[in-house]
């Protein structure tokens, strides 16, 4: 009789599987789990490096899928957004570009984008989670929310000013709200119009190359990322480190410094611009009004070196990272010098160099009464609603000096623009303190010096804190009298009038 031999029943005596068929269940089972293990490492840890592989175009489209949010002076829309009818459905618009450059900067499909357009950016799109109403509905529904706002702390008549003194000259404008850190106006010229290449078109490419090969560098913002010898306007800093370390005491008194003064370790006198500084034992009161070279490079050396940075570093020099919240250039002073380089360094030469903003810190800082605002150039950011995401606050930045040393600096300022080479920034009505300053530069100084004026300025009579510094820098100008006083000082006063006014 047949042996009748069970079916399916394997070693754990399941009928129905072969062993083959649990073999190949295995493996089934090994393949779903790698697909699930290289999907989590896709999605999850490749994701970030995926989303910005410049081969992958969909994060582009869906960028410029929606209008842009807009960036604000006052109420005021500068910036914009239309239709293009391509694969980029909207592109960035300008209502005043060349105006607003150094502080929008450019929003461009092809070439990125910089300034507050970059460092703003995620508001902007809609990106920032901050914006977000229902974080984790708007994930599922995989939905953007729309680009929100940001609020400048700019004064348009402020920013106009500045503008339009610059004209067609190279040079750069800051203007600071002392008691807030408020940037009234960041102007950069020659400009450039940002609209001009924010598309994906052949003309937008020409427009780009054209600003590229342009040897003036209209798309450099020289108020925050040049910087310059100072020249005299330095001679505030080291008037301030004198005072606040006792080696001058009384500003109308004989500083004892000799004439000629012959720079330390050297026999090279240090020369003076005017006959009015030729005689040993003049004031520092004199001094500052003349700008007498001789004077402050020996009360520099007479300071000492560490002293001299520590005043320095507290008006913003040597700061690698100050953010406005675009990050400004290095303000430079070294911080290892000889006696004869120190002498050059306390009037604005040798290796130092700032930025418009820092001397217009340095400005803000004197009138603020010696405490230096951190300078700020949003005052708001908002959603497309208008409610507010985040608001600026007023913060320290360093204080520099006590009010006592800010209060005598003051003084020696207002002399420089009453009786000394600062005349040109004299407002009626307004008390106005400046200091002039004329940087050689180049080989052998052949090169066109750099013009400079710093100030503030507030109503006459009031005890407020004035409520606008400036710094503003002529980088070449064919014009014949190259001075401070000449070309950066009635540019100041237009920017601190306009203020005034308001």
């Amino acid at each position: 009789m047949a042996r009748i031999r069970p079916r399916g029943n394997g070693p754990q005596g399941l009928p129905g599987i072969s062993v083959t068929g649990r073999r190949a269940g295995t493996f089934c089972l090994l393949l779903v789990a790698a697909l699930c293990v290289q999907a989590t490492r896709v999605q999850v840890f490749q994701a970030d490096d995926l989303d910005h592989n410049s081969a992958n175009q969909r994060l582009t489209v869906e960028r410029y899928a929606r209008p842009r949010g807009d960036i604000l002076v006052g109420s005021e829309r500068i910036t914009g957004s239309e239709p293009t009818g391509g694969r980029y459905a909207y592109k960035r618009t300008y209502t005043d570009g060349p105006t607003y450059a150094a502080v929008t900067g450019f929003a461009s499909q092809a070439y990125g984008n910089s300034q507050l357009e970059g460092t703003e950016d995620d508001l902007l799109t809609g990106t920032d989670g901050r914006l977000a109403g229902w974080a984790l509905w708007d994930a599922v529904a995989r939905r953007q929310s729309p680009g929100g706002d940001v609020y400048t702390t700019l004064d348009r008549a402020a920013q106009e000013a500045a503008v339009r003194g610059l004209g067609g000259q190279q040079g750069a404008v800051a203007a600071i709200e002392p008691a807030t850190g408020r940037i009234l106006a960041l102007a950069s010229t020659p400009s450039y119009d940002p609209g001009g290449f924010a598309g994906h078109a052949a003309a937008d490419q020409e427009a780009w190359n054209r600003l590229q090969a342009d040897t003036d560098q209209p798309m450099l913002n020289r108020a925050l990322r040049q910087t310059y010898p100072p020249g005299s306007t330095f001679k505030v800093v080291t008037a301030a480190a004198a005072l606040a370390n006792g080696v001058v005491t009384d500003p109308d008194a004989p500083t004892g410094a000799p004439y000629p003064y012959v720079l330390p370790g050297t026999t090279t006198p240090l020369v003076n611009d005017t006959p009015a500084c030729d005689r040993p034992g003049l004031s520092l009161s004199a001094a500052m009004t003349a700008s007498c070279n001789s004077v402050l490079g020996y009360l520099g050396v007479r300071t000492g070196l560490d002293r001299m940075v520590a005043m320095a570093e507290g008006f913003g020099f040597n700061d690698p990272k100050l953010d406005v919240p675009v990050r400004a250039a290095r303000s430079n002073i070294d911080t290892a010098m000889d006696g004869s380089q120190l002498a050059l360094s306390s009037i604005g030469q040798f290796d130092t160099a700032a930025t418009p903003l820092v001397m217009a810190m340095v400005a803000a800082g004197v009138a603020n009464d010696g405490t230096v605002m951190r300078p700020q150039l949003v005052d708001k950011l908002t959603k497309s609603d208008g409610t507010a995401v985040r608001l600026m606050k007023p913060a320290a930045y360093r204080r520099a000096m006590s009010p006592e040393v800010a209060a005598r600096v003051r003084k020696l300022m207002t002399d420089v623009v009453e009786n000394g080479t600062g005349g040109n920034a004299r407002i009626d009505g307004a008390v106005v303190g400046g200091k002039t300053g004329t940087a050689q530069h180049g080989v052998d100084n052949a090169g066109t010096p750099y013009a400079w004026f710093i100030s503030w300025a507030g109503p006459a009579g009031s005890d407020a804190v004035p409520p606008v510094a400036v710094a503003v820098v002529v980088a070449d100008s064919d014009a014949t009298d190259v001075t401070g006083g000449a070309l950066a000082a009635p540019i100041a006063r237009s920017v601190m009038r306009a203020v005034l006014r308001r």
